[in-house]
C-alpha cells in the first residue's frame, strides 16, 4: 500500500473519530430528553409501542443511505432500548430456554437493554405477565409454512392481556452437532414445527434410520445435542452460539422465505400509531352461513382483513371461534361500525388489541 493510500485512509479514520464523538454526544443528549420524559410521566407506563413505531417509520423514511432502512431502524431500536432502560428496564417473558427464536424476536422488538425471562411453556409466558412478574410477553402466533400456533390463539381467548405489538422474524434453521461431521448421527432433536419445516431436507440428507424427536423448543434441542455426541439438533444461530455447536449444514428449511410472526402482549393498550392492526376473536353459532355472517360486516365497512383463522371452541358455549386481523385502529369510524354490526350477529366478540404493524 502506497504512502498516499495510507494518508487517505488516515484522513478517513480521523473523520470517523470526529463523527463518533458527535454521535456519542447526540445519543447522550437524546437519552437526557428521554429521561426527562420519564420524570414527567412519573410512575406511569414507560413503554409506548405507538411512539416507537412512529420513530422507526420516520427514520426509515428520511434515511438517505448508504445504510438500508432496516439497518438504521435496528440501530435506533437499540438506542431507544437503552434510553428506555434509564426510566425502567423492562422484563420480557418468552418461550425458553435461552437461544430460542422467540427470545430473538423479543430482542428484535425491545432491544438488548431489556431483560428477557425464559419460560417453560407458552402458558407460563402468559401467566407471569398476568401476575405482574414480567412487563410484556412475546409469543409465536403463526408461521408462513406451518400456519397458526394454536396454543397462543387459545390462550388469548381468556387472557386479560392485550396485543400491543407484533414482530416478524425470518427463520433460518441449521443442523447442529458437537462434532464437526455427520458420521454416526442416531437422533435429531427439534421443535415439532422445525422438524416439519425441514422435512424434505432431512429426507434427502440423513439416513432413514435416524430418529427424529420432537422437544419443547429448538434451544432445548441444541442443549440436548450438546450433551450427546450421537445426536444432532435443528436450531438457529443463537442456540448454536450458546451451546457451542458446529453448523453441519445451514439454512436447511424447505421454504426459503420461512417467517414467523410473534405477538407482543401486555396489560395496557397501544395508542394510534398511524399504521395499525386490530385483532379480534369472534364466535358464531353452528349454522349455515356462519362464516359469511362474521366476515361480511368487516367487508361491507371497508375493513381489510389480513388474516382469518378458525379454531375449535374449547368452552362448549359455541361451535367455532374465528380469529381475525384487520388493517384498522379500533377507534376508526368504519371499525366501530363494523364492530357494532358484528356484535349483533356473533355470539361473542372480543378485541384482542389494536397495535402498530411491524416496522422491521
Amino acid at each position: 500500500m502506497s504512502d498516499q493510500q495510507l494518508q487517505l485512509i488516515q484522513q478517513h479514520r480521523e473523520a470517523i473519530d470526529a463523527l463518533d464523538a458527535q454521535i456519542l454526544q447526540l445519543i447522550n443528549e437524546r437519552a437526557q430528553h428521554a429521561h426527562q420524559i420519564g420524570v414527567i410521566k412519573g410512575s406511569g407506563v414507560v413503554y409506548r409501542p405507538e411512539r416507537e413505531a412512529q420513530v422507526l417509520t420516520r427514520i426509515k423514511e428520511i434515511n438517505q443511505g448508504p445504510l438500508s432502512g432496516e439497518a438504521v431502524a435496528r440501530l435506533f431500536r437499540e438506542i431507544m432500548s437503552a434510553c428506555l432502560a434509564l426510566e425502567k428496564p423492562l422484563t420480557i417473558a418468552y418461550l425458553g430456554p435461552e437461544g430460542t427464536f422467540t427470545q430473538a424476536a423479543a430482542i428484535k422488538h425491545f432491544g438488548h437493554a431489556a431483560n428477557t425471562l425464559p419460560c417453560a411453556s407458552i402458558d407460563e409466558v402468559f401467566r407471569v405477565v398476568e401476575a405482574g412478574s414480567a412487563d410484556y410477553a412475546v409469543a409465536p402466533v403463526e408461521n408462513s409454512t406451518e400456519g397458526a400456533v394454536g396454543r397462543t390463539l387459545d390462550l388469548m381467548v381468556g387472557s386479560s392481556l392485550k396485543i400491543c405489538g407484533e414482530v416478524v422474524l425470518r427463520i433460518h434453521h441449521h443442523l447442529l452437532r458437537a462434532s464437526d461431521n455427520m458420521a454416526g448421527i442416531e437422533r435429531v432433536y427439534a421443535h415439532a414445527q422445525a422438524l416439519a419445516q425441514c422435512h424434505e431436507w432431512l429426507n434427502q440428507n440423513l439416513p432413514a434410520q435416524v430418529e427424529r424427536i420432537s422437544v419443547s423448543s429448538n434451544a432445548e434441542a441444541a442443549r440436548m445435542a450438546s450433551l450427546d455426541p450421537t445426536c444432532a439438533a435443528i436450531a438457529g444461530d443463537a442456540a448454536a452460539e450458546k451451546y457451542v455447536l458446529n453448523k453441519l449444514a445451514q439454512n436447511i428449511e424447505d421454504e426459503p422465505n420461512n417467517t414467523t410472526r410473534f405477538l407482543v402482549l401486555g396489560a395496557q393498550s397501544s395508542a394510534r400509531s398511524g399504521k395499525d392492526k386490530t385483532s379480534l376473536v369472534i364466535s358464531a353459532p353452528n349454522r349455515a352461513g356462519a362464516l359469511h355472517a362474521v366476515a361480511e360486516p368487516l367487508a361491507r365497512n371497508g375493513v381489510s382483513m389480513t388474516k382469518f383463522e378458525s379454531r375449535p371452541s374449547r368452552t362448549g358455549l359455541w361451535e367455532y371461534v374465528f380469529f381475525a386481523d384487520v388493517e384498522a385502529y379500533i377507534d376508526d369510524e368504519n371499525m366501530q361500525t363494523a364492530l357494532a354490526e358484528l356484535q349483533q350477529v356473533a355470539a361473542f366478540v372480543k378485541v384482542l388489541g389494536s397495535y402498530p404493524q411491524a416496522v422491521i
